[in-house]
């Protein structure tokens, strides 16, 4: 039997937070430049680059993938296609004060060629970080059906060979001192969750067999791990991280506790040795996946604002910058309606919170 999530208790509420009045305005959508084969960067106004001048140099937020046209006067000055945009849209998108990171959502669906790899690198500064998915054929316990339904138990499911091979390699060979985060997204168990001890003990085995990373070739990267299945989110499963000096992602999505009570977890993750914060924001409670997609499309302005994760995350923040350790924040446009929008509000208030 698992240990029970609230053996972390809750973390304390944060405090109230006076609501943030400065935020980038997106461009008129009547002044739209005219589609290029080369993506131009917004100019951000003097308030934004007067807001990322408050930030430490170890906060990396980024945006999970950046392919999305209703950028335009947010990110992009102009309108271009998502094609245009996921060949060349990174080199505007690291022009942007804020945004120092990125998600590669793709791996997850395939592996990425080490031709790839090596372009996204050369689209941005030395000191962007990329968050790197593992592809599904390592991270889902199932091969699912058309409509995401799982069909037959995955043969490959935590491979090391294949995940050396498809991810590891290209993934730290192409991105060098760029590439951040390497995430395991293991998809919802379904069934096999049922068994916490097996399948941790499986887990286990796996991360035991991943070969440490370089440091004389990237010397910024990071094992991470992030689970679907909140059953498992016990002490028993942080202990067996740390002990394999893998990260715990800390997701604010559905089918997971709230950042307030996933906060403890990173606690004890930190506990005596803090390191890396890798958080993902990617959807409120109670919202699917292609509920926000429906809701949120074309991602240009802020719809549904959640002060309540907003702030639980700068706490979360703050306390891994205040140790030294760098933290890289992802979000979604799926998490409010437009990524860049909100990461400017969470910007306000995580410098807000280290000047007191």
């Amino acid at each position: 039997m698992t240990e029970n999530l609230d053996l972390f208790g809750d973390a304390p509420a944060s405090p109230p937070v006076a609501k943030p009045t400065a935020r980038p305005v997106a461009g008129d959508p009547e002044n739209k430049k005219p589609v290029g084969k080369i993506v131009q960067p917004w100019t951000p106004d003097a308030a934004l680059q007067a807001l990322a001048e408050q930030l430490p140099p170890n906060l990396y937020f980024g945006t999970s993938s950046w392919s999305y046209p209703g950028w335009h006067g947010i990110t992009y000055d102009g309108q271009y296609t998502e094609s245009l945009l996921s060949r060349k849209g990174l080199s505007a998108c690291g022009q942007h004060p804020l945004l120092r990171a990125a998600g590669i959502d793709r791996g997850f669906y395939g592996a990425i060629p080490l031709a790839d790899y090596l372009n996204y690198a050369s689209q941005v500064p030395e000191d962007f970080r990329f968050l790197v998915k593992a592809p599904a054929s390592v991270c889902d316990a199932w091969l699912r059906g058309p409509d995401g339904a799982g069909r037959l138990q995955n043969a490959a499911f935590l491979n090391a060979e294949i995940a050396i091979r498809d991810f590891i390699e290209p993934a730290t060979s192409g991105l060098g001192p760029r590439c951040g985060p390497l995430l395991f997204q293991l998809s919802p168990l379904a069934g096999m969750a049922d068994d916490g001890p097996a399948f941790l003990a499986r887990l286990d085995a796996f991360l035991a067999e991943l070969p440490a990373l370089d440091r004389a070739v990237t010397p910024n990267a990071c094992y991470a791990v992030e689970i679907r299945d909140a059953a498992l989110l016990t002490p028993r499963y942080i202990r067996m991280l740390r002990e394999r000096g893998v990260r715990f992602c800390l997701a604010a999505r559905d089918r997971l506790p709230p950042v307030q009570r996933q906060a403890a977890a990173q606690a004890l993750m930190d506990d005596g040795a803090p390191g890396p914060l890798v958080l993902r924001w990617m959807l409120r409670e109670g919202r699917s996946y292609s509920m926000a997609e429906q809701a949120f499309s074309p991602f240009d302005k802020l719809v549904d604002e959640d002060a309540e994760t907003r702030h639980a995350i700068a706490d979360v923040v703050v306390r891994t910058l205040r140790a030294g350790q760098p933290a890289y924040v992802i979000v979604s446009n799926n998490a409010e309606g437009c990524a860049p929008l909100s990461i400017a509000r969470l910007a306000e208030v995580i410098a807000g919170k280290l000047a007191t």
